[in-house]
C-alpha cells in the first residue's frame, strides 16, 4: 500500500500527479521525513504505470531532496532542509501565476479566490 493517495485525472501527465501527491502527503503529514518511500517497483504495480515512468518519479523527487537513497535501507523521505521564507515563496511563484491565470480565466474574483485558498490551507493543517 501506497504512503500517499491519488486520483488521476484525465489529460495531466502521471509524473506530475505523483509529485503532486507525494508533496500532499509531506505537507498533510502522512509522509515524514524517514519514512520509506515504495520503491520503482511497487510505485509501478500500485499505481499501474510504466516502470519507466516510476523510476522518472523517484528520480525527481530525489533531485528535488524529497526523497534520498540509503544504502542497506532504500529510498527514504529527506530531512527537510530549512529554506529563508523568500526561497519558500519563490518556489511558488509558478503555481500562483497559473492559478491566477485560471481565476481570472474563469472571471473568479480575488475574495472567491482567496476564500478557496483559505478552504485548501484549513483542509491540509494538522
Amino acid at each position: 500500500m501506497l504512503p500517499f493517495q491519488i486520483r488521476f485525472r484525465m489529460g495531466e501527465p502521471v509524473y506530475g500527479q505523483v509529485i503532486y501527491a507525494v508533496k500532499k502527503a509531506l505537507v498533510s503529514g502522512a509522509l515524514r521525513p524517514g519514512d520509506i518511500f515504495p520503491s520503482v517497483r511497487v510505485l509501478s504495480q500500485e499505481l499501474k504505470i510504466n516502470p519507466n515512468t516510476a523510476h522518472k518519479i523517484v528520480t525527481a523527487l530525489v533531485e528535488e531532496g524529497i526523497l534520498q537513497v540509503r544504502s542497506g535501507i532504500g529510498t527514504v523521505i529527506a530531512p527537510m532542509r530549512p529554506a529563508t521564507r523568500e526561497q519558500r515563496r519563490d518556489l511558488l511563484e509558478g503555481e500562483v501565476e497559473r492559478l491566477v491565470v485560471e481565476a481570472r480565466r474563469i472571471a473568479l474574483e480575488l475574495e472567491d479566490l482567496q476564500r478557496a485558498i483559505e478552504h485548501q490551507w484549513k483542509q491540509l493543517s494538522y
